[in-house]
């Protein structure tokens, strides 16, 4: 971080109310699902909530995002709101997608979100393909693609850093390097000195930051989403942290060692934010009053969701990709 970055204390309020507001997001959709109210795959976020909170605040409204499975913090980062997302957890007719996305596809189009993708890297792809748009239309926008350190052994990753690099296109590339590729540790299956040097053998600005000091984050994002802005073409950052749950939420996550889980518990992004806070006067009331207001958004949230319709019957043939005559 650079040692001139002074943030505001208003602004790291800021920050740590959405890091709150993810989290209670992703507490209750984890539990939810493993209580069978969801249907579907649900990946909690929890533990890694700086990184898409520090990102977040520096994009614009125009500004596009691509997320991927584990993707409702980006969102929420994003300006979504948690309501429609809730309500699209549930499958509900109010939902962003209508319903028809859930977890993993949630997407909103009116703040430059994109979507979450299930396909490992693909999110990355759309991304590249937004930005080339951007850049062919000459538009005031950048896109920042968010995706996890198991994408960077697949193709389409490789293909998508080399497409931004060629065309110059304005990326910010984020990868949130939780140490694990669903139930693999990644540094056990990727080969050479690993994933700064892979960006930059395509001639890419890397750097690699902690991924759970929230101020680090947004000192980076700022200063990385300036260089894109400016057209100095595709950046990357590499951003370590630590995922507390299972890859998705029924999975027990037996093959970490209950050691390794705590000490990675213990780095807690919520945790640091509240630290910085109170040692600059913010009263611990105040901070807990923080948490129950997030803790009661969401609860909100979920009574509006449980209550909501069910989408109508017919609604099942819309939105659908016709290659011949519509029907």
């Amino acid at each position: 971080m650079s040692e001139a970055y002074d943030p505001s204390l208003e602004r790291v309020h800021g920050l740590y109310a959405t890091m709150l507001l993810i989290r209670a997001f992703d507490e209750h959709a984890g539990q939810a699902r493993r209580d069978g109210h969801l249907r579907g795959s649900v990946h909690e976020y929890i533990g890694q909530e700086a990184i898409a909170t520090g990102v977040g605040a520096n994009l614009l409204k125009r500004d596009y995002v691509s997320s991927y499975h584990r993707g409702h913090g980006h969102c929420l980062a994003k300006g979504a709101d948690p309501v429609s997302m809730m309500k699209e957890l549930y499958g509900k007719a109010d939902g962003l997608c209508g319903g028809k996305g859930g977890s993993m596809h949630v997407a909103d189009f009116a703040l430059g979100i994109l979507g979450a993708n299930g396909v490992v890297a693909d999110g990355v792809t759309l991304a590249v393909g937004a930005a080339q748009a951007v850049k062919l239309r000459g538009e005031d926008r950048i896109v920042t693609a968010f995706f996890g350190d198991g994408a960077m052994n697949r193709g389409p990753m490789l293909e998508a850093l080399n497409w931004a690099r060629v065309f110059d296109l304005p990326v910010l590339f984020v990868c949130e390097d939780n140490t694990y590729s669903d139930k693999t540790r990644t540094a056990s299956v990727t080969g050479g000195p690993g994933i700064l040097a892979r960006a930059s053998a395509f001639g890419i600005p890397a750097e690699s930051i902690d991924g759970n000091d929230v101020i680090a984050v947004d000192e980076a994002a700022a200063r990385l989403t300036r260089a894109v802005r400016s057209g100095q073409g595709p950046v990357f950052l590499h951003a370590k942290t630590y995922r507390w749950r299972g890859h998705l939420a029924l999975d027990p996550g037996r093959y970490r060692d209950a050691q390794e889980v705590s000490r990675g518990m213990a780095d807690d992004p919520i945790a640091r934010a509240k630290a910085w806070l109170f040692a600059r006067g913010v009263k611990a009331e105040s901070l807990a009053a923080d948490r129950e207001a997030a803790v009661e958004r969401i609860r909100s949230a979920v009574s509006q969701a449980e209550s909501a319709p069910w989408p109508r019957p017919e609604i099942l043939f819309t939105d659908v990709q016709d290659l011949g005559a519509p029907t």
